[in-house]
Formats: structure tokens, sequence, C-alpha cells
């Protein structure tokens, strides 16, 4: 194939003047891919809820937190780890992820492109918070004294993550999708991270209550010993 066949190559990403030779359009339909997406997330938050159901220490909002971060540990370790692995071949895989991330990239093509920050920002996650996502499932599981650190570290790590996410891409001037598409830009893009902004904010206050209630405890403790010697 020549440079200018190459130039012609057709593809749905944007900006639409994007040469991507390799390109090679997916087989499987929207609704093929966003049903198997939805359907393991969903998996793995029915176990989970089931699983911190059978010791009945957790009360229902403690159990939907530690949901969350089994789906966390589920979407981070292996869909993105998936990207982080295969970015430098995922224009023209068949493979299903890679045709997840294609789905994906209509709503944003810096991960169609290998973006040098989306890559960099991905294997960070692919390989620190998913693994630790699973870690505080277990801490919070078993009842751990380190369980509320490992919340406040993760969540803190995925909302850093996805403020650069979106700030580098307002920056941009939001070229990368097609601004405005109600389901490219504002589900994709905009919705689906928007949740690593909203619920890590939400556990971040809740560790941080968590541990200073700790932190308060321990103090006083401390000063009842001093008083008593």
């Amino acid at each position: 194939m020549d440079a200018s066949s190459a130039k012609k190559t057709p593809h749905p990403f944007w900006p639409r003047d994007l040469v991507i030779p390799s390109y090679v359009a997916n087989d499987r339909s929207m609704s093929e891919i966003l049903v198997f997406l939805f359907s393991v997330s969903g998996a793995f938050l029915l176990v989970t809820w089931l699983i911190t159901g059978i010791a009945g220490r957790l009360g229902t909002w403690r159990r939907l937190a530690v949901c969350w971060f089994a789906v966390c540990g589920f979407i981070h370790s292996v869909i993105e780890g998936w990207f982080c692995l295969y970015y430098d071949i995922l224009p023209g895989d068949q493979s299903f992820l890679s045709q997840l991330w294609k789905e994906y990239s209509k709503g944003d093509s810096r991960y169609i492109i290998a973006d040098n920050f989306t890559v960099c920002m991905e294997t960070v996650t692919a390989a620190f918070w998913g693994p630790f996502s699973f870690w505080t499932v277990y801490s919070f599981i078993s009842t751990k004294s380190y369980r509320f650190v490992l919340q406040l570290i993760i969540s803190l790590g995925q909302l850093y993550g996805a403020v650069l996410y979106f700030f580098t891409e307002h920056r941009d001037g939001y070229v990368h999708s097609e601004f405005g598409h109600p389901i490219y830009f504002w589900f994709y893009f905009v919705f689906m991270n928007f949740l690593w902004i909203a619920i890590p904010l939400v556990l971040i206050v809740d560790a941080w209550r968590q541990l200073s209630a700790a932190q308060s405890l321990s103090d006083s403790s401390k000063t009842q010993k001093v008083k008593r010697k």
C-alpha cells in the first residue's frame, strides 16, 4: 500500500484527518461489546455483593463500596491491562478486547493512536490500581486494619488520573471525539470517565473520616494513659 492510499484508509475516529493505515473495522457490533462489558462488570458486582453479605459485618453502603473496587479491579487489570499490552497493534487487531478499545476510541481517539499520555496513564492504572483494587476487596472482607488506607490511596490515584485525562483533552480542544455526540462524546468520553471522579471523591471523604476517627480515638487513648500515670 502506497502513501496516498494509506491516507485514504477510512475510519470512524476524530479528527477526521487522522492517518491510521493499519486500521481494520470491527466485525463486532457496539451492542455486543457493551453487553459484554456491562455483563462481566455486573457479574463481578453481584458475586462481590453476595460474598460481602455472608459474614454480615458490612452495611449496605460499605458493601457497595467493596463492589465498586471489585469492578475496578476487573476493568483496570483486564480491560486496561489489555490496552497496555497491545496498544501498538490495536488498530488492526480483531481480538474481542481490541475491538472493545476500537469502539471506545470513537469517543477518544487517543487510544487508537497510542497517545503517550494515554499509554502511560493506563499502564500505571493497570499495574497498580488493578491489583490494589482486588487487595482492597480482600482487606474489607477480612477486616484488615489497613483497609481504609488502601481505599484512600486508590481513590486518590483514580481521581488524579481522571482529572488529568479530562484536562489534557480539554487543552487539546476536544479534538479526539465528535464533540457533543450523545453516545461517543457524552456517554463514552464524559459519563464513563466521570464515574472515576465522582465515586473516588466520595470514597476519599469516607476514608478521611474513618482514618480521622481512628486517629482521634488513638490520641484520646494515649492521653488517658498519660493522665493515669
